[in-house]
């Protein structure tokens, strides 16, 4: 049975969950409002066994789904300027989430995202981020959580190339992901699925691959 966080936030970041076989073009007021980050989202979809749920900006489904009939090569090459993003890409990524995290000792601490110290990316997000640093405070890995919706908080990791192999992208993501599901959402985690270092850092933090995907129109 689905966990009901991980449903209601399927729901309400794609604006239906969940769908019969096949690839099914929803709308949703969300492809056209700013996401976590403040940049649009105009197409994200998830699939799930033989089922999948595209979601785009309501004025355009019934195009969407018209491109949709075809191959999907088809439709992966068009949907960028489809949605009015042409120098935009469709990526896809392997999707995991996770309801008990492995039981790995914590290791950074939370701190607010506009700290100088911090890599750029970190800066993105608008509430603390988790970080570990060396015995002269400088940065060495850190999570930062993407707040879709009420009910599902996506994860995000980064190690400097020094500090790989100490086991530190693990720890942090399952300490991110405890604090989570302490805030009553579900915790998920996205990673291109050729990065192997990146699947190996889930399934150690308790994110097991269970063979749903997304894919969407994304910045380059």
């Amino acid at each position: 049975m689905l966990d009901r966080r991980l449903y209601l936030h399927l729901a309400t970041w794609l604006g239906q969950w969940p769908a019969p076989p096949g690839l099914h073009v929803v709308g949703s007021w969300r492809r056209v409002r700013p996401a976590w980050d403040g940049r649009v989202r105009p197409a994200v979809a998830v699939r799930a066994g033989g089922s999948t749920v595209l979601s785009v900006p309501p004025g355009l489904v019934a195009a969407v789904r018209e491109l949709a009939a075809g191959p999907r090569s088809a439709l992966s090459g068009a949907l960028p300027t489809l949605v009015g993003q042409p120098g935009w890409v469709v990526n896809d990524d392997v999707f995991r989430w996770c309801l008990a995290p492995a039981a790995l000792p914590d290791v950074g601490c939370w701190t607010p995202p506009a700290d100088p110290a911090l890599p750029p990316w970190l800066h993105l997000f608008d509430r603390e981020v988790l970080v570990v640093r060396d015995a002269d405070g400088g940065y060495l890995a850190g999570v930062g959580i993407k707040r879709h919706d009420a009910y599902g908080h996506e994860l995000a990791v980064g190690t400097v190339p020094a500090a790989r192999g100490r086991g530190l992208a693990r720890r942090l993501v399952a300490q991110a992901a405890r604090r989570v599901l302490d805030e009553g959402a579900v915790p998920t985690y996205r990673h291109d699925p050729a990065n192997t270092g990146s699947a190996r850092v889930a399934e150690a933090a308790g994110f097991a691959d269970r063979g749903w995907s997304t894919y969407g129109v994304y910045p380059p």
